[in-house]
C-alpha cells in the first residue's frame, strides 16, 4: 500500500493511536504512515524501527543515489548497456595474476574474477535490502564450490551435477570467512552473502588462495562498510627456499603449507601444516606471505577506488552510548563476582541470571518493555486508543450545568528508549570489558590462573576394551574421547575433488562436537563447518608422526568426541588422539601435544602498560572476549600444525613471535603430562585387530589372483575365510583376516598361482583335471595346469589319452617347456625308468650335469632344500643364503641340489625307490616369485611357522 501510494516523506496527517490490545488479531500496519514509526532522534538509531521500512526506500538508501541514478548505474533504464570490464595484473611470485570486474555479475553488489595460469574463480557478494534481526556476530555466509567441469570432469554418482558441500570446501568456506568477519563493522545487521566457484582448473596453480583474495576484493567492491582489503596467499618451503603461491607440483616436495590472510598493516589470519618446523622458520614463512599480502592490496587500491561502490556507513546501527552506563551501573558489582566463579557451568548460570536481572530492572524503569513483538521497542505509546478517541469522559465534580467541560483521562507516556536485544548485546560487551579489566589489572584470570599458566590434566588409555585403542585425554574442564579404528584399504575415505590427486586417504580423524559438551539441547545431524575444520586441523597434527604404509599396512580412523568443552577442544582432540594411537600399537614416530594461546592486545585501557597479553591454555570464555586464538600443535622440536584466528584490526610478527615461543613452553608441559598417564598405552596390536599379510609378486601376474571378473579372488575369499584380498599394480597383494591360519591358506593359493615355474621341475602327485584328444590338462598346483601331451603320457604308443590315465588320478610330473604365453607343456614320460623327453632341448639336458640328469629320480632327490626370498636380497642371492632353512611342513617348492658326499649311487638309488614305494611326501619343484611377505600380527612370534614371512 505505501509503494502504490508514492510515499515520499513525512504524512502531515495525525497519527492514529492504537493500544496493545490492537496488536492483537488485527492488522494495523497499513493504516500506519512512515513518519509515525520513529518518534525522535534517539530512538532513531535503533535498527528496531524497521516495520516502516520502505523496499524502494531501502534500496535508495543503500545506493545513496536518486531513483533516476538507479537505473544509469545499472546500464541504462533497459538493462543492455555493454560490459565495463576493468583489469589489473598483479604480480605474486614469479607470474602475474589477473583481476577482472564489470564484465560478469554485475547485478551483485560487487563481483570478481580472478585468473592464475588457466585457473578461474569467480566470487559475489550480495546483501539484503533490509536488516536482519541484531545478533552478536555479523551475518556473513560463505559459499565455495569447484565445479567439475572446471576439469572436464563430471561428477561420479547418479546425479550429474555437484550437490553437498565436500569437506575440502567446507575447509576453504572457513578460510574466506575468517580473515573478513575482523573487518566488518559492529551494528551492521544485513545479511551478506559471498558466493566463489572454481570455472576453470589448469592442475597446476591451486584455487583457494585465489578464492580468498577474489572474495576480499569483491567485498572491497561492494557496499558491505568493510574497513580493509583483505587478500590471501599459500607459502611453501622446498629446501630453504619460501615460494609464494607454488603450483601443486612443488608443494609434493614443500614441507609447509601456509595460508596466510591479511591486510596491508596486519595478519588476520594463517592456518597450515608442517613436518615439525621451527618457530623461526615459521616466522620467515608468515613474514615473506604478508610482504605478499601487502604488494597486492597496494596494487588493488586503484581498481577499488574506480569501480567501488558507495559503503552502506548510515546503515550501522549501534546501542545508545547511555545504555552502556546503565547496564554498568545496574550490574557492576555483581558483575565482578560472577566473573570469578572458576567454574563453566556455574559461572554461565550466574551471568545470565544477573542479565536477566538488568532487563527487568530497566524495564521497571521504563527503558524497555519484555515480552513484545520485534520491532516495538522504538515506539512510543500514544495517549488514547483510535477507537474510543470519541468517547467523552466526565469526571466527577467538574459538571457545568450551563456547559459540558470534557477532560481526558491522563495517561503517563511509557519512555520506551532500548530493546531487550540492545540491552543483552551490550551485557555481553560490558562483561567482556570486566573480564579483560580483570585480567590485565590483577593478572588473575577466571579460574584463577596466571596468564602463562595451563590447567591440569589428566590421561586414561585402554577405557574401551573392545576398541582398537582408547584415551580419555582431560584438561581442565575440557575433555576428547579418542577411540583409533584400524582396518584395511577398504575402509579408507574415498576422494572425489577437483584438487586433490589422490583416491583414498589412508588416515583421517572424525571430529565431533555434542550439545551435550556444554550443558545445553541442541540438533544432531551432519558435522557442521566447525566440526570439519577442527577435525581437520587435528588431522594434519598428527600425520607427521604416522609410519609410512610399508611400515604399517593399516587404514587408520581416528574418532574424537568431545565430552566436556571450555575451550580449545580441537587441541584436545590432538593429545587424546596421539595417545590413542599408541595404545592401538601404531608404531608412530613420536609424540605431539597441542595448545591454544589467547591475547588481549590494547591493555592500557584497562590499566596496562600497552604491552600485549598472551595468555596460555585458554578458556571457553577467554576465547569469546579475547583478542586472539591461536592454535598450535607438536612437540618439543618443531610445529605440524597451527591456525590463528584474529578478532580485532590484525597483529603484527613480534606479537606472533611471543605468542610462539609461549606456546612452545605449554607444549612441553603438556607433552610432560601425557607421558604420566595411567593406565600408560599398550603399545600393541589389540587382539580385535584384523591381521595383515603383505605378499609381494610380479605385476604381470596380479591377474592370475584377480581372474575373469574377480572370479578367482571371491574364490580364495570364500575358501580360506579371510576378510579381504586387496591388489596393486606394482605387485603388492594385502591379505586381511582374523586369524593367522586363514592368512597362511590364502599365502599358499597366492603363491602357487604366481610361481614360475623352470624347464625340468618335477611335480609330483597332481591331479588330471580334463582329458583332451590330444593329451590331459593337470594341476600342478592350485590354479595353474599344465598339458600333458599324449606322446609324452607313456613310453609306448597310445591310441587315446584314456588308455593312461583318467580324470582324477594324480600322477608325477616334469615340466619340459614354458611357450611364450606362459603355458607349461608337461611330460610323465621324461619320470620313466631309461625315457628321454621328446620335448627336452639339448641345452636342458647338459645345463643340469651330465649322469644325473639320465636319472630322474636322482635329478629330483637333488632339488630338496627349500626356496625362502628375502626383504632386502635379490632372488638368487636370497635362494642361495636361505638354502638350507628346511620347514618340512610347510615345503611347496623343491630345487635342485648336489648328492650328499660320501654315499654312492647305488644307495642314493635304492634310497629313492624305497620312498617312492612307501609313498613319501610329495615333491613339487618350481620358482616363486614373492619377494617379500611381511605379517602383521598381535600374536606371539614363537607361534609362527614362518617360510619368508617376517613379523
Amino acid at each position: 500500500m505505501l509503494a502504490s501510494s508514492g510515499f515520499q516523506g513525512p504524512t502531515p496527517a495525525p497519527l492514529p493511536a492504537f493500544s496493545s490490545r490492537s496488536l492483537r488479531g488485527r492488522n494495523f500496519f497499513p493504516r500506519l504512515p512512515c513518519c509515525c514509526i520513529i518518534p525522535s532522534e534517539r530512538t532513531a538509531r535503533s535498527h528496531r524501527s524497521s516495520f516502516c521500512s520502505h523496499p524502494s526506500s531501502a534500496i535508495r538508501t543503500r545506493l545513496r543515489v536518486s531513483p533516476a541514478t538507479e537505473v544509469s548505474q545499472l546500464g541504462g533504464e533497459d538493462g543492455s548497456s555493454a560490459p565495463q570490464k576493468h583489469s589489473v595484473k598483479i604480480p605474486v611470485g614469479d607470474r602475474y595474476i589477473l583481476v577482472e570486474t564489470g564484465h560478469i555479475g554485475r547485478q551483485a553488489s560487487g563481483s570478481v574474477t580472478i585468473t592464475d595460469g588457466e585457473t578461474i574463480v569467480y566470487t559475489s557478494v550480495c546483501l539484503a535490502d533490509v536488516p536482519s534481526e541484531p545478533s552478536d556476530f555479523f551475518p556473513l555466509s560463505v559459499f565455495y564450490q569447484e565445479r567439475l567441469s572446471a576439469a572436464g570432469r563430471t561428477s561420479g554418482g547418479f546425479f550429474k551435477r555437484e550437490g553437498r558441500a565436500k569437506d575440502h570446501e567446507v575447509l576453504i568456506c572457513r578460510l574466506i570467512d575468517r580473515p573478513l568477519r575482523p573487518t566488518m563493522p559492529k551494528g551492521f545487521y544485513h545479511d551478506t552473502q559471498i558466493l566463489s566457484w572454481v570455472y576453470s582448473y589448469d592442475g597446476i596453480h591451486s584455487p583457494d588462495c585465489l578464492a580468498v583474495t577474489a572474495a576480499g576484493i569483491a567485498v572491497a567492491l561492494s557496499e558491505v562498510p568493510n574497513t580493509k582489503l583483505v587478500a590471501g596467499v599459500r607459502i611453501g618451503l622446498i629446501g630453504d627456499k619460501f615460494i609464494v603461491n607454488p603450483t601443486t607440483k612443488e608443494m609434493e616436495s614443500s614441507e609447509l603449507d601456509l595460508m596466510l590472510a591479511g591486510t596491508d598493516s596486519a595478519i588476520l589470519m594463517i592456518e597450515g601444516f608442517c613436518n615439525f618446523l621451527s618457530e623461526k622458520k615459521l616466522l620467515q614463512a608468515v613474514e615473506i606471505g604478508h610482504v605478499a599480502v601487502r604488494e597486492i592490496c597496494r596494487a588493488l587500491e586503484t581498481l577499488v577506488k574506480k569501480c567501488g561502490k558507495p559503503k552502506m556507513v548510515d546503515a550501522i546501527k549501534l546501542p545508545p552510548e547511555e545504555l552502556f552506563r546503565h547496564v554498568e551501573d545496574i550490574s557492576g558489582y555483581e558483575l565482578v563476582n560472577a566473573l570469578q566463579i572458576s567454574s563453566k557451568i556455574p559461572r554461565r548460570k550466574a551471568l545470565t541470571m544477573l542479565e536477566e536481572k538488568v532487563i527487568n530492572i530497566l524495564a521497571e524503569n521504563g527503558y524497555v518493555a519484555k515480552d513484545q513483538m520485534p520491532g516495538m521497542a522504538d515506539v512510543v505509546i500514544d495517549n488514547c486508543d483510535d477507537e474510543e478517541e470519541d468517547e467523552d469522559v466526565v469526571l466527577d465534580g467538574e459538571i457545568d450545568e450551563g456547559d459540558v467541560h470534557i477532560k481526558p483521562i491522563p495517561r503517563k507516556p511509557i519512555p520506551l528508549l532500548f530493546s531487550e536485544v540492545d540491552v543483552k548485546l551490550v551485557f555481553k560487551e560490558v562483561t567482556s570489558k570486566f573480564l579483560r579489566k580483570r585480567i590485565v589489572e590483577g593478572g588473575k584470570r577466571s579460574d584463577g590462573r596466571i596468564p602463562s599458566e595451563i590447567r591440569s590434566i589428566i590421561a586414561q588409555c585402554g577405557l574401551l576394551p573392545r576398541a582398537h585403542g582408547s584415551a580419555l585425554f582431560t584438561r581442565g574442564e575440557t575433555q576428547s574421547l579418542a577411540v583409533v579404528t584400524l582396518g584395511d584399504r577398504q575402509m579408507a575415505q574415498r576422494i572425489d575433488n577437483l584438487v586433490d590427486t589422490e583416491e583414498a586417504k589412508r588416515f583421517y580423524l572424525q571430529y565431533s562436537f555434542p550439545p551435550s559438551c556444554v550443558g545445553e539441547v541442541g540438533r544432531i545431524g551432519a558435522p557442521n563447518r566447525r566440526e570439519v575444520g577442527h577435525g581437520m586441523l587435528a588431522e594434519r597434527a598428527l600425520e607427521p608422526i604416522l609410519p609410512s604404509e610399508e611400515d604399517f599396512p593399516y587404514t587408520i580412523r581416528v574418532e574424537s568426541t568431545i565430552t566436556e568443552s571450555n575451550g580449545s577442544s580441537s587441541m584436545a582432540s590432538v593429545c587424546g588422539g596421539c595417545l590413542a594411537l599408541l595404545d592401538a600399537g601404531v608404531p608412530v614416530k613420536g609424540s605431539v601435544a597441542g595448545i591454544a594461546m589467547g591475547l588481549v592486545l590494547d591493555t592500557e585501557e584497562f590499566g596496562g602498560d600497552g604491552t600485549p597479553l598472551i595468555l596460555s591454555d585458554i578458556s571457553g570464555s577467554e576465547d569469546a572476549s579475547g583478542d586472539m586464538d591461536l592454535k598450535v600443535a607438536g612437540n618439543e622440536y618443531g610445529i605440524t600444525a597451527f591456525q590463528m584466528d584474529i578478532k580485532t584490526a590484525g597483529i603484527t610478527l613480534p606479537v606472533m613471535e611471543k605468542a610462539l615461543l609461549q606456546a612452545k613452553d605449554g607444549r612441553k608441559h603438556v607433552l610432560s603430562e601425557m607421558l604420566k598417564c595411567s593406565p600408560p598405552p599398550s603399545r600393541k596390536l589389540s587382539k580385535y585387530a584384523p591381521l595383515i599379510l603383505v605378499m609381494k609378486v610380479k605385476p604381470e601376474k596380479i591377474h592370475l589372483i584377480i581372474g575373469s571378473g574377480g572370479k578367482k579372488v571371491k574364490s580364495i575369499i570364500e575358501e580360506t575365510g579371510v576378510e579381504g584380498i586387496e591388489t596393486q599394480d606394482d605387485g603388492t597383494v594385502k591379505i586381511t583376516g582374523r586369524d593367522l591360519s586363514s592368512l597362511e591358506k590364502s599365502k599358499a593359493i597366492i603363491a602357487n598361482l604366481t610361481m614360475v615355474p623352470t624347464v625340468g621341475d618335477i611335480f609330483r602327485d597332481c591331479e588330471i583335471k580334463s582329458i583332451a584328444p590330444y593329451g590331459i590338462f593337470v594341476e600342478i598346483a592350485p590354479g595353474r595346469e599344465g598339458l600333458c601331451h599324449i606322446s609324452e603320457l607313456s613310453s609306448e604308443w597310445l591310441a587315446k589319452a584314456e588308455d593312461a590315465a583318467k580324470v582324477g588320478d594324480r600322477l608325477d610330473f616334469k615340466l619340459i617347456e614354458v611357450n611364450e604365453k606362459g603355458q607349461l607343456r608337461l611330460s610323465r614320460r621324461a619320470l620313466l625308468p631309461d625315457a628321454t623327453p621328446a620335448g627336452t632341448s639339448s641345452a636342458s639336458q647338459t645345463s643340469s650335469g651330465g649322469e644325473e640328469e639320465d636319472d630322474p629320480l636322482n635329478t629330483a632327490s637333488k632339488r630338496s632344500s627349500v626356496r625362502v626370498q628375502s626383504t632386502e636380497q635379490s632372488s638368487e642371492e636370497s635362494a642361495n643364503s636361505m638354502e638350507n632353512k628346511i620347514h618340512p611342513k610347510k615345503s611347496i617348492f623343491t630345487r635342485k641340489s648336489t648328492s650328499a658326499p660320501g654315499k654312492s649311487a647305488d644307495e642314493i638309488m635304492k634310497k629313492r625307490l624305497d620312498r617312492r614305494v612307501r609313498g613319501s611326501t610329495v615333491e613339487k619343484q618350481g620358482k616363486h616369485d614373492a619377494k617379500s611377505v611381511t605379517l602383521i600380527s598381535s600374536v606371539d612370534e614363537s607361534s609362527l611357522v614362518d617360510d619368508g614371512a617376517k613379523i
